[in-house]
């Protein structure tokens, strides 16, 4: 069984394993990785940790794990950000197609409501239909696509 677990620096080497079957680049959704963080380092691991799990960090992030490998990550953004929804995932390539972006995903819309939002916005590339189905699964609306962009609402009861 899976688990949702806050980011910790404990999970260096498991994080550039997962790392390592992404490839290089800045692409793994739901990690909060930006072009300016040293992950690969210990002390830029443990910078990079304490920036996206600080008080001062709007969101919840959680990785996606199952006997000590990572398998991916989310976060739950907790204010409205049009241009990247309230939530974002990724599974690694690997550990795709077994269902954790859809269980992961149910997960944290039961987070989102106990923390008090009503709906989320989710938005995924339009040929990522993989994820425009992880969305539908979890009651996402579809709401517009522009060609390139799908956007989502799923509202919380």
């Amino acid at each position: 069984m899976p688990s949702l677990i806050p980011p910790t620096t404990r999970m260096h080497t498991a994080f550039r394993d997962c790392r390592h079957d992404w490839g290089p680049g800045l692409h793994e959704d739901g990690f909060g990785i930006t072009a300016t963080d040293d992950v690969d380092t210990p002390d830029g691991f443990t910078t990079w940790i304490h920036r996206i799990t600080g008080h001062d960090h709007p969101a919840t992030p959680r990785w996606i794990t199952k006997n000590g490998h990572l398998l991916g990550a989310i976060t739950l953004q907790h204010h409205h950000n049009p241009k990247t929804g309230h939530i974002g995932y990724g599974v690694r390539p690997a550990a795709r197609g077994r269902g954790l972006a859809t269980w992961a995903l149910a997960e944290t819309l039961t987070l989102a409501g106990a923390l008090g939002l009503d709906r989320v916005l989710l938005l995924c590339l339009t040929g990522n239909t993989a994820s425009a189905r992880t969305i539908e699964r979890n009651g996402g609306t579809l709401t517009t696509d522009d060609g390139h962009l799908r956007r989502y609402w799923i509202t919380l009861n």
